[in-house]
């Protein structure tokens, strides 16, 4: 009898060897395919929504979102491995123990040994092929990863250069107008229009090449040829807030120097209006950065067609007058028009306060005439009593108030070396009713040579009364040097063509200009420049639109890899079967 039994469990081994190869690779694929499946699952769980929340949350950052590439996709992966794994290996061992159960549990289980041994080898065996496929995905998901941080890392690089010659070409130089300060900057902190986060690296980078995504969701600029001017600009040292445009056009700031009552003031206030005049009848626009300085400037205007003085200026230190200009033919300028009180320049302490002069390449020098020594000698009693009447002078030789800043500027890297320098003699309708000073205004003659020039008549005039070494330290300090009379008389024209010369702002070509005042509707205002950034992008309970491109990207991309893996392990296993002698 027990040798019936072993003959009959010999029969049934034999048999189930014939079928072990096929049980083997069916239990091998399916056994691996579940494991990626559930993988699968788990991705699809994974990297499908579209909220923050979820099997990897994406987290609110401080100021703005990372790169998907470069932090969350490792979040979103290590969230899939750590979820299949466990469940594979859990899952592998609860099925054999039950299969052993159920196979092994009587005496039917000496027959069934073989049957019990492919399916066992087939599910221990399919960590193999489970690992490997799981190690190819992994690696060529890192590939992918790679691939899309190189051609991030090409839009970074030539964004960069792209603002970089954008602002080489138009040397745009980008500075603080505010009191203490004066720094120039690299780069402003920029607002964000939707929750107002001050964003201090809103560049190509990190946490994006064309776009920064804020904490709130709202979608960035990170270059001024993409828009980024159009944001509110903070400076990156005091965090007052600068003027509107900047980076997109050249600051250029503009110092008036001068003694006390030499009359900077005035010529600034007809300066701005005879400009003013200039973009209107060529169909520009000019308009102060500050509201502030476009009240005070309606009120000079007042003043001015009242016969009256301008208030003098207050003893703290001037936050620029900002006027934005944009004629036709791209001829923009942002303008700092720097007057402090001229107690700044009676010492070399308080002309040192003056920061902003470390940084320009321009310059106003204002030359009260009744200042100087020369000139009060000449004057008669008469003479000089009607001209205090008129106007105080100041009691600062203007030769000295020049050496003061010139000292100063010799600090700078480049010794203070200017591009532009205009010499501006004011009160000449006053001088020119004085003996000492009426060869000043005198138009020249039809016979005059090119240096009889009314610019060349003051330069010669200020030799005569004894500015000749201020002269010649001007010609060593600067490229090129302009000399200029101006009264309450002068045409706006020649004010708004020097202003022009000393800023770099091309006034040539111009059309004829309304004659007398603005009309007090006509006046600068402080009315923006350019379109506010919209507001546009998720809130921050939705993950970035980036982030769900990059995760079904990363999806779509595992379905491709996996089906192709899957398919390739089941051709295996067939021909592996179809390749035993017995089949």
């Amino acid at each position: 009898m027990p040798a019936i039994w072993v003959l009959l469990l010999l029969v049934a081994w034999a048999a189930l060897a014939i079928v072990f190869p096929v049980v083997f690779a069916v239990t091998l694929t399916a056994a691996t395919g579940a494991a990626l499946g559930f993988a699968y699952l788990q991705a699809w769980r994974t990297l499908t929504p579209t909220t923050a929340k979820g099997p990897s949350p994406v987290p609110v950052p401080p100021v703005a979102y990372r790169h998907y590439l470069l932090e969350q996709v490792w979040r979103d992966w290590w969230a899939v491995a750590q979820t299949a794994v466990p469940w594979a290996w859990r899952t592998g061992r609860t099925a054999m123990t039950r299969v052993t159960r159920t196979l092994l549990g009587g005496l039917w289980g000496f027959f069934l040994l073989p049957l019990w041994l492919a399916l066992y080898l087939g599910v221990a065996v399919a960590v193999l092929p489970a690992t490997v496929i799981g190690m190819l995905l992994t690696a060529c998901y890192g590939l992918v990863v790679a691939l899309g941080l190189a051609g991030w890392l090409v839009c970074v690089g030539v964004l960069w250069l792209v603002e970089r010659a954008f602002m080489a070409y138009g040397r745009i130089l980008q500075t603080c107008p505010h009191p203490f300060c004066y720094e120039k900057i690299a780069l402003p902190v920029y607002e964000c229009p939707g929750c107002g986060t001050r964003h201090r690296r809103l560049t190509p980078g990190t946490a994006g090449a064309f776009r920064h995504v804020c904490r709130c969701g709202a979608r960035l600029p990170t270059t001024i040829p993409l828009g980024r001017y159009r944001l509110t600009a903070y400076c990156p040292h005091c965090h007052g807030r600068l003027p509107e445009r900047i980076g997109r056009v050249r600051v250029e700031p503009l110092p008036f120097v001068g003694g006390p009552a030499a009359g900077k003031t005035t010529f600034m206030f007809l300066a701005i209006r005879a400009l003013h005049a200039r973009a209107l009848a060529a169909h520009g626009r000019l308009a102060f950065v500050d509201r502030l300085h476009a009240q005070a400037y309606a009120s000079a205007v007042r003043e001015f067609e009242r016969g009256g003085r301008l208030a003098k200026t207050g003893p703290e230190l001037p936050l620029a007058t900002m006027v934005d200009v944009e004629l036709p033919g791209r001829r923009h300028r942002i303008l700092y028009l720097f007057d402090p009180a001229g107690e700044h320049f009676t010492g070399a302490t308080e002309v040192e306060s003056l920061r902003y002069l470390d940084h320009g390449e321009a310059l106003l020098f204002v030359v009260d005439p009744f200042a100087l020594p020369a000139v009060r000698r000449a004057l008669t009693e008469e003479e000089l009593a009607a001209a205090e009447r008129a106007a105080p002078s100041s009691e600062e030789d203007p030769a000295d108030t020049l050496q003061r800043v010139l000292n100063e500027l010799r600090t700078r890297p480049d010794r203070g070396r200017q591009r532009r320098v205009a010499v501006v003699v004011t009160k000449t309708d006053l001088l020119r009713g004085t003996m000492v000073g009426r060869s000043i205004g005198r138009s020249p003659a039809a016979g005059d040579a090119p240096e009889e020039a009314p610019g060349a008549a003051v330069r010669r005039w200020l030799e005569e009364v004894g500015l000749g070494n201020v002269i010649r330290a001007l010609d060593q300090l600067a490229g090129e040097v302009r000399y200029f009379g101006s009264g309450l008389d002068t045409a706006p024209s020649e004010v708004a063509d020097l202003l022009g010369w000393v800023t770099g702002l091309p006034v040539d070509g111009r059309r004829p200009e309304p004659a007398g005042p603005v009309p007090a509707g006509e006046l600068p205002g402080a009315a923006p420049l350019r379109d506010p950034w919209p507001v546009r992008g998720r809130e921050n309970a939705r993950i970035p639109a980036a982030y769900q491109a990059g995760r079904w990207s990363a999806l779509a991309g595992l379905a491709v890899l996996g089906a192709a893996g899957l398919t390739a392990l089941a051709i295996g296993a067939v021909q592996g079967v179809r390749a035993l002698p017995w089949t």
